[in-house]
C-alpha cells in the first residue's frame, strides 16, 4: 500500500477514535459518533438506523474518509502491540475488555491514554501498548501501560478482536454497520467525513 495512502487512513481513523465530543472554538460544530445500520444509499447520502432505532440522514462529502475492520483472533495481540480496549471497571480496580481493536502500526500513540467512553453506561476507552500478557482461566490478562499510568484488563474469549483495514466507499452500502464521525449542520443536517464500517456483515464492536 502507498505510503501517502497508509497516512490519510492513519489519520481518519485517528481522528474517529478520539472523544466523541472534541474541544473546539464555540463557533465550530461538535462531531459526535454514531453506530448504526445503513439502510440505503442514494450518491453521497446515507440513510441510516442507529443502535437506538433513530432514523437519521447521513451525507457524506466526495472525499469521505472510509476504514473496514475485520476480525482477527486474540493471538494476534502481542506484547508491544498499540491496542484500543473498550471496557467495564471491575470492583477490583481491573477493566473487563467489552472489545480490542489493534492499531496499525501507523497510527501508534493516537489518543493515548484512559477515558470514558459512549460504547456502554460507565464503559471506559483505553489506548496503550500492550506491557504483558498473562494467561488465566478466564482467558488473558494484559497490562496496559500509557504515558500517564497503566491499567489491567481481563479480555475472555467471548470478547470481540478487531483491526483496521483501508476501505472506500464502495464498502457503504446497504446492511453494512458502520461507526460515523459526524457534526450537526445549522440546517439540522449530518455530514460524516469519517466513517469505519463492518467488512463480512462485522458490527464494529466499540
Amino acid at each position: 500500500m502507498p505510503s501517502s495512502r497508509v497516512l490519510l487512513f492513519a489519520t481518519a481513523l485517528g481522528l474517529a477514535m478520539l472523544p466523541a465530543v472534541c474541544p473546539a472554538p464555540a463557533q465550530q460544530p461538535q462531531p459526535s459518533r454514531i453506530r448504526a445500520t445503513i439502510d440505503s444509499v442514494d450518491g453521497n447520502t446515507l440513510a441510516v438506523t442507529a443502535r437506538d432505532g433513530t432514523h437519521l440522514t447521513l451525507r457524506t462529502p466526495d472525499n469521505v474518509q472510509v476504514s473496514g475492520i475485520v476480525k482477527i483472533a486474540l493471538s494476534d495481540i502481542k506484547a508491544g502491540d498499540y491496542i484500543g480496549v473498550a471496557a467495564m471497571p471491575q470492583a477490583d480496580g481491573s477493566q473487563k475488555a467489552l472489545s480490542v481493536h489493534l492499531f496499525p502500526e501507523a497510527m501508534r500513540g493516537t489518543a493515548e491514554g484512559f477515558r470514558p467512553w459512549d460504547l456502554r453506561p460507565n464503559s471506559t476507552m483505553t489506548n496503550a501498548t500492550v506491557d504483558q500478557t498473562v494467561e488465566s482461566n478466564d482467558g488473558q490478562r494484559l497490562t496496559l501501560k500509557y504515558k500517564d499510568g497503566e491499567k489491567i484488563v481481563m479480555v475472555t474469549p467471548e470478547t470481540p478482536i478487531v483491526t483496521y483495514v483501508p476501505g472506500d466507499r464502495a464498502d457503504l452500502k446497504a446492511g453494512a454497520k458502520i461507526i460515523a464521525l459526524a457534526t450537526r449542520n445549522e440546517d439540522g443536517s449530518l455530514t460524516a467525513p469519517r466513517i469505519s464500517v463492518g467488512k463480512d456483515g462485522l458490527t464494529p464492536p466499540m
